[in-house]
């Protein structure tokens, strides 16, 4: 007979829980994931639209301070400028936890995705931390402004061209391909982008900050249906601009003489006025044998073109034009 096992210490359990705890949390942890959001990726793209024509705004009305100022001496300092509006920007929306005035009307705002929260809809979490927020002003406001600077910088000393300095030619040639590789690699996020609809630059993409809705029952704010009727309008008048010149205007009027209400000022008027321009004939010409009267380019004109001329008003054929007693032929 094989003697029993001895019985477990009183705290085995408690030895068997710490020793599964840590395995079970990572378990619960890897389950406990971000549900999948869908943002539209228009949305995006309107709210980054959005916020070049806002600045675009102020730098205009910022300008306009300095009109009295030397021609020229402004665009000397167009990089600081258009840095300072940038910072402005950010400083008074996403430094505060606000979305840029973009974001604001397209619903969106920035969430830390590499924050694993508990989540119902997909749409919480918490927002950007602050050095978060401070390397997106580095490199949005700060990299734009330097890139700007030493292109402007390196154009003006031409780096390029210079075959005496093969350091400055060096540099140029290190900017053209730094330029280059940035270019790529943007082109393969918006790949990405359009594929995922998360990361809209290499920004975002580097400090993980992922644009979601900031309420889920909103609808979009921006209306398109004044940009609709606008661009109606645009294509209507171009479409007269094109046609209005074709058309014979002596003709037109011809075919809506008889609709209109006032007939007898209207044969007044016929009688007076030129029946091909419809004006009072500064030289007028007497028409034979009908007697009507006409203008001089007018009635010299139109018999030029036509071997038979017949005038507008009794279509009898002009053998003569007259002008005060003095006949001269067709």
């Amino acid at each position: 007979m094989t003697p029993s096992p001895p019985p477990p210490p009183d705290d085995a359990w408690i030895r068997s829980y710490h020793r599964l705890l840590p395995e079970s949390q990572s378990l619960l942890a890897s389950r406990r994931s971000i549900i999948p959001v869908a943002i539209s990726r228009v949305n995006q793209f309107d709210a980054a639209r959005l916020d070049v024509e806002m600045s675009a705004m102020l730098k205009e009305q910022l300008v306009k301070v300095f009109t009295l100022m030397k021609p020229g001496m402004l665009f000397q300092y167009e990089p600081e400028l258009d840095a300072f509006l940038e910072f402005l920007i950010w400083r008074f929306s996403i430094w505060v936890d606000k979305p840029t005035p973009g974001n604001a009307l397209m619903n969106l705002r920035y969430r830390d995705e590499r924050v694993l929260a508990k989540v119902r809809t997909g749409l919480e979490g918490p927002g950007l931390t602050a050095p978060q927020k401070i390397w997106y002003c580095v490199a949005s406001v700060g990299g734009q402004y330097l890139f700007s600077r030493l292109q402007s910088f390196s154009a003006f000393r031409r780096w390029g061209d210079s075959e005496q300095r093969p350091l400055a030619r060096r540099l140029w040639t290190l900017i053209q391909r730094i330029e280059g590789i940035y270019k790529a690699a943007s082109f393969l996020n918006l790949l990405s982008f359009l594929y995922t609809g998360r990361y809209r630059n290499l920004i975002e993409k580097a400090l993980k900050a992922r644009l979601v809705y900031r309420s889920p029952h909103m609808n979009r704010s921006v209306s398109f249906e004044y940009m609709n009727r606008q661009l109606v309008w645009n294509e209507f008048s171009e479409m007269l601009l094109l046609l209005l010149p074709l058309l014979n205007s002596s003709a037109v009027k011809n075919i809506l003489s008889p609709f209109a209400k006032d007939k007898s000022s209207s044969t007044k008027e016929d009688t007076v006025n030129c029946p091909i321009c419809q004006v009072d004939p500064a030289i007028p010409f007497i028409a034979l044998p009908c007697q009507h009267r006409y203008c001089y380019y007018c009635i010299r004109t139109r018999c030029a073109s036509a071997a038979s001329f017949r005038c507008l008003r009794c279509n009898e054929p002009v053998v003569a034009i007259q002008r005060e007693g003095v006949s001269s032929g067709k």
